[in-house]
């Protein structure tokens, strides 16, 4: 009697599918690569030196820092913590459809190049590791962006995406950082006297991040470009008070001061992040220092 033929892919046949373009799938690419072998960060701990190999002959990969090594699904079990079958579904989806890694373009109009695809809710593995590898949890970027796939010169990206109040989206991942048109600030209205002003989307996820409940007494502006100062100035007299979290840099203290120059409202808070250059830099170095702490306390 014959076997009922299916649509799936076989342990056999999936082991076979070429790590290199398994790891494409996830949003993951090679620091450098050759006919040989490809070296890529790690996926299972930071690292700023390649010590991850696939060896393309043998369609193996070895990770050097831990130790460990294997075939294309113990590769992606271990990476995304999927059931056998789950990762036979995953590589039998071998088309893709589109990229983590956007190309570096200069001497164009990004903005009007930006076509918005679809948004969904942050589902994909490399997105939720961009977002943990900042510092802010996947519950809280969930509740304030979405997964947005773009596309861009006839090929379709995705990035973490929010959106502005003219409908445009500030797109931000591992690669790249970029907007669709039409470009504006985001003003979050909780009906609250008090206003929090940031200037980017990750200062802001930043500071929900450490203080979930502050939705509850503050609206929120993400100025999202620098350019965007004069229509935080017209929305200052709506509020009682002003909370400026502008980074330690040239183009933030101008901000700043001309912010408080203008109104009395506004108070500056940036030396809740002192010695950083903006809030997210000091949440990353925090979660450095914990996962540096960790790793002692085994030998101890």
């Amino acid at each position: 009697m014959k076997k009922e033929r299916t649509n799936g892919l076989s342990c056999e046949r999936a082991r076979a599918f070429p790590i290199e373009k398994a790891l494409e799938k996830l949003g993951l690419f090679p620091t450098k690569s050759n006919e040989k072998e490809a070296w890529f960060l790690s996926p299972f701990r930071p690292e700023t030196q390649a010590s991850f190999k696939v060896s393309k002959k043998l369609n193996r990969w070895y990770d050097h820092g831990a130790g460990i090594g294997g075939n294309v699904i113990d590769l992606i079990c271990l990476i995304t913590k999927w059931s056998i079958k789950e990762v036979l579904q995953f590589l039998n989806t071998d088309q893709i459809s589109f990229s983590f890694q956007q190309p570096q373009i200069s001497n164009v109009k990004k903005d009007a190049m930006i076509e918005i695809v679809q948004s969904k809710e942050i589902q994909h593995f490399a997105l939720k590791e961009y977002v943990k590898s900042r510092g802010i949890s996947i519950e809280t970027a969930k509740k304030l962006c979405r997964e947005v796939h773009y596309g861009l010169k006839g090929k379709i990206y995705f990035a973490i995406g929010l959106k502005n109040d003219s409908g445009g989206w500030e797109l931000r991942n591992k690669y790249y950082k970029n907007s669709s048109s039409p470009k504006d600030s985001t003003h979050i209205k909780n009906g609250n006297p008090k206003l929090v002003v940031t200037e980017g989307m990750f200062d802001f996820l930043s500071l929900m991040e450490i203080n979930p409940e502050l939705n509850f007494e503050h609206d929120f502006l993400i100025l999202n470009s620098a350019a965007f100062l004069k229509k935080a100035m017209r929305l200052l007299e709506k509020y009682d008070a002003v909370e400026l979290h502008f980074d330690h840099d040239a183009t933030g203290r101008k901000m700043t001061e001309k912010l408080m120059g203008h109104s009395k409202k506004c108070i500056d808070k940036s030396k809740l992040y002192g010695g950083f250059k903006d809030m997210n830099e000091k949440i990353m170095a925090e979660v450095k220092n914990d996962v540096a702490k960790g790793r002692q306390d085994v030998f101890l």
